[in-house]
């Protein structure tokens, strides 16, 4: 069933973390802790948009919530969907923006209990979830080798 037939596509956001906006030397992964059918798998930070929240209000909400950091947005990720999103499953699509940290150290305050910076020669050292690892295939050609 296509997205639009569906009708009930919920939007979610996500962060790739890099080190510089500019010149990105490396990602931030997090590692899930629930629900039970993702626990163990990492992820891009983010989440669910609130009613009435804009998706970048809601990204600078979750990151400040589930890593404790404030963070400037850069350029979108584009994905394969309707306004450059990204499908998660059947129901879910994400939009994913570059951002940098810009207060605060990232740590696993909620929905992870681990974090990793990941060089470009590293970026496959985790076992990203399924939905991610085509966002993970996105992000490569911009990571750059210290």
């Amino acid at each position: 069933m296509s997205e639009m037939a569906a009708g009930t596509v919920r939007e979610v956001v996500g962060a790739a973390v890099v080190d510089d906006l500019l010149r990105p030397t490396r990602l931030l992964a997090a590692r899930r802790t629930e629900p039970p059918a993702l626990a163990g798998g990492w992820e891009f930070p983010g989440g669910k948009i609130d009613p009435g929240e804009q998706p970048e209000e809601a990204l600078h909400r979750e990151l400040l919530e589930e890593l404790g950091v404030g963070v400037a947005l850069g350029e979108r990720v584009p994905g394969p969907l309707e306004g450059g999103r990204w499908p998660l499953g059947e129901s879910w699509a994400m939009t994913v923006w570059f951002a940098s940290v810009t207060s605060g150290v990232p740590a696993p305050i909620e929905d992870h209990d681990e974090l990793r910076w990941l060089a470009a020669d590293e970026l496959y050292a985790v076992p990203w979830l399924p939905a991610d690892l085509p966002i993970v295939d996105a992000i490569a050609p911009n990571l750059h080798r210290v």
